[in-house]
């Protein structure tokens, strides 16, 4: 499969067009960006380890029946993926109060929920991906009510599976973002990717921050903890 034209530069990726019009071509770059853009940086190997981590992860919840993008690996940076329209919400899932939601709420870090929440971003650069509630998103015509409850729905699959799957690495997910959208038969699936860059994991025994949040803080250790993660999805999930 080839790459053709490109489709869309993201701020972590290249989309790229293929001559079957129901696939895409995802190249990771080494860029990565935090408060909606605002800082910058990178380090040299990024795309290739968040590719491949997505990738492991993605092909972890397709044997636990959770429908994604994900066709097939085809290099360390660039992965065979389904076109899929994006739904242009963020959707958050967090078990544990982290960053914004402290924030806005005065929450402590690491107040662990009763249950976990979900929130919706409307995505939106230039506006800031604000909030928004199920009303806003039917209002602005977004999705169905019965979309949002299958996205909703979704999104607690997913991190009931993303729970286990981490746990089993003695890392605790504290909380993740992802995009939804519809393939080519309009059903909806996962997509985009998941990795250190998208969720926020902190190791079980001492909560050292093993994600972004390394970067978004200037804690140090930012390739390193990406390297761990994968790392450590790789010795205990070998043969996926």
């Amino acid at each position: 499969m080839q790459k053709l034209d490109l489709l869309y530069t993201g701020k972590a990726k290249k989309v790229f067009k293929t001559e079957d019009d129901n696939l895409c071509i995802f190249e990771y770059k080494d860029d990565a960006t935090a408060f909606n853009g605002e800082k910058k940086g990178s380090f040299d190997g990024k795309g290739i380890i968040n590719n491949q981590t997505a990738n492991l992860i993605f092909k972890i919840l397709e044997k636990q029946g959770i429908k994604t993008h994900f066709v097939k690996e085809i290099s360390p940076r660039e992965t065979l993926v389904k076109k899929v329209d994006i739904i242009p919400l963020e959707v958050i899932v967090r078990n544990v109060a982290a960053g914004s939601f402290c924030k806005r709420y005065g929450t402590a870090e690491g107040t662990v929920f009763s249950s976990p929440t979900l929130e919706f971003s409307y995505k939106n650069d230039s506006l800031g991906d604000p909030l928004i509630n199920d009303y806003h998103v039917i209002a602005l015509n977004i999705a169905t009510r019965e979309q949002i409850e299958e996205i909703s729905n979704l999104a607690f699959s997913v991190n009931k599976a993303l729970i286990e799957i981490f746990k089993n690495i003695d890392i605790k997910l504290v909380d993740f973002k992802i995009e939804i959208g519809f393939d080519s038969e309009k059903n909806i699936i996962l997509s985009d990717e998941i990795s250190p860059d998208t969720c926020r994991l902190w190791d079980i025994h001492t909560n050292k921050k093993l994600d972004k949040d390394q970067f978004r803080l200037d804690l140090g250790e930012f390739a390193d903890v990406y390297h761990e993660v994968y790392k450590r999805l790789v010795e205990k999930y070998p043969s996926v």
